[in-house]
């Protein structure tokens, strides 16, 4: 096969969801009719020795949530399809971000209950500035719901586009009867149970309106008549519209009982994007100029958008998830890390089944692989064959609460050291060290972030750390035109001054004012809410 021929096998999409909408569940079910997995994981039964196939990470089986993305791949229907399940939790939302830079159609999972949640939102906010094309699917159908009407007047308006209904409920909850699919004009009749295969649902088709009536009664006419009201409501389906991220596909079912989930993979092949070309900084003679790297281009490019410590505890080692962006991965080739301009010599190069790791024999545009590394990569950067390119894009928020890291036993700062630089390498927290001296700041979006990190530096690095408040409660990266300019303020604020994970300088405020009166007494620096990846390309609008 060629390159292009290739990368059109290719679907590389997140699953996006408030937490407990049953995104991981969903998850397991999509890799489970794939093949992908033989046994899908209990996510309820978490004292049970199964745990969801996409949660690795211990805390995770503790509490029973998502806090890390986790990358699966699988093949369907001469597809290989790239699933990256992201952390429904908020105080995660740093780590689905910059996953959302990595795909290309998203799958919005949203609890038929509670409709559009406070985190869906921030998530479809991530996905409408990127103009990603979005699936949604209606989940748990079998519970007592809203209406299907009210849901999706609500998501067309918490989305700010129009849904197109693909499949259609017929009754909720105990009198749940199953599905009617609008394309096949059948009806899939619902039966619980979490073993069911696709195959072993009955579809009657809807000419058969007598049969499907004597069976399920006024709960098939109030279908078909709110069906009706639906998609009289709905424009007509445009495939050009999804792709453009201004028309959502609506599909219904119940994932933990593996019903309604076969539509949804069937939805991801025949309607989700193939990998689109990506833009990107070629340097010509010392000079940025922009350049659009195509997928099916020969030249192999790709960008890192997750560093993973420790996900093999014996070996402590380090991965790189790279999204592949151009061109063919084979094994041993040779590969630059751009912003350093060094060979990249990754130990093993692996995709990712589920939780099985197997080496990669060749990789295309749109798929993700791992590499194992020592260091030398960091979140953003750009690992092409040779090209001087550069993908821009990669976020990191300031953060909006701090913590002073003291450690237990001094004798282990060799460890607290190694741990903080991965730890803020991989983006779990961010880590600032005081100009000034002192001890370590993290700073987070959310407060699970801080016990995460707590409960990784025990048991990852064997480093007992207690986390104690401090004065500061923002930060803003700082650049000025001129050197001299910067030195006068580095000067006047000592103490305030700290260098992140990426060495990159940024200022500590202990209230919003402390911005403002900084700004006006230094009119000429800039300070920076929002820095993309490596201490490059800081941007976002002073404030």
């Amino acid at each position: 096969m060629t390159y292009a021929q290739e990368t059109r096998r290719r679907r590389t999409f997140a699953i996006i969801s408030h937490p407990d909408a049953g995104k991981t569940t969903l998850t397991e079910k999509l890799l489970l009719f794939s093949g992908a997995i033989q046994i899908a994981g209990s996510v309820k039964a978490r004292k049970a020795s199964r745990h969801a196939t996409s949660d690795w990470m211990e805390i995770e089986k503790q509490r029973g949530i998502s806090v890390a993305s986790s990358v699966m791949q699988m093949a369907y229907r001469d597809h290989v399809i790239n699933l990256l399940d992201t952390p429904g939790h908020k105080d995660f939302s740093e780590d689905t971000y910059r996953v959302l830079t990595a795909v290309d159609s998203a799958l919005m999972v949203i609890d038929a209950a509670n409709g559009v949640e406070a985190q869906t939102r921030r998530l479809i906010e991530v996905c409408r500035q990127r103009d990603t094309p979005i699936i949604t699917f209606v989940n748990k159908m079998d519970r007592e719901v809203r209406e299907p009407l009210d849901l999706l007047d609500e998501v067309e308006r918490e989305l700010g586009m129009p849904c197109v209904p693909m499949t259609w409920p017929v009754g909720q909850g105990k009198s749940f009867g199953g599905i009617i699919n609008l394309r096949t004009q059948a009806m899939t009749v619902f039966e619980a149970g979490s073993e069911r295969r696709p195959q072993d649902f009955e579809t009657i088709p809807l000419s058969e309106s007598a049969a499907l009536r004597a069976r399920f009664g006024s709960a098939f006419d109030d279908a078909l008549e709110s069906m009706e009201l639906a998609v009289g409501a709905s424009p007509a389906w445009s495939h050009e519209a999804f792709l453009a991220g201004r028309q959502t596909p609506v599909f219904f079912g119940s994932g933990v009982n593996n019903f309604g989930v076969m539509e949804v993979l069937d939805a991801l092949v025949d309607l989700a994007p193939p990998p689109r070309p990506r833009v990107s900084t070629l340097i010509v003679n010392r000079q940025p100029q922009e350049k659009t790297v195509n997928p099916e281009d020969a030249g192999f490019a790709g960008v890192v958008f997750k560093v993973q410590a420790n996900m093999d505890a014996n070996h402590r080692d380090r991965i790189a998830f790279v999204r592949v962006a151009s061109g063919k991965y084979t094994p041993g080739m040779k590969m630059k890390v751009q912003r350093t301009a060094k060979e990249l010599r990754p130990t093993s190069v692996v995709t990712f089944m589920s939780q099985r790791r197997e080496a990669v024999q060749e990789a295309y545009a749109g798929d993700i692989i791992g590499f194992t590394t020592h260091g030398g990569v960091q979140l953003g950067d750009t690992i092409t064959d040779g090209a001087n390119l550069q993908f821009t894009g990669l976020p990191f928020f300031a953060p909006e609460m701090f913590m002073t890291v003291v450690l237990k036993n001094p004798l282990r700062a060799k460890q607290l050291q190694q741990g903080l630089a991965q730890l803020g390498e991989e983006g779990a927290i961010q880590v600032f060290k005081p100009d000034a001296g002192g001890n370590m700041l993290l700073g987070a979006i959310g407060q699970l972030q801080f016990e995460v990190v707590q409960h990784r530096l025990k048991t990852e690095y064997d480093c007992d750390v207690r986390l104690e408040g401090c004065q500061y409660t923002g930060a803003r990266w700082i650049t000025a035109d001129d050197p001299a300019d910067l030195r006068a303020f580095t000067d006047a604020y000592p103490m305030r001054m700290a260098h992140d994970a990426a060495d990159t300088l940024a200022y500590l405020c202990t209230s919003p004012y402390d911005v403002r009166l900084a700004q006006e007494r230094f009119p000429k620096i800039q300070f920076h809410p929002l820095r993309e990846h490596a201490g490059l390309a800081l941007q976002g609008s002073p404030s």
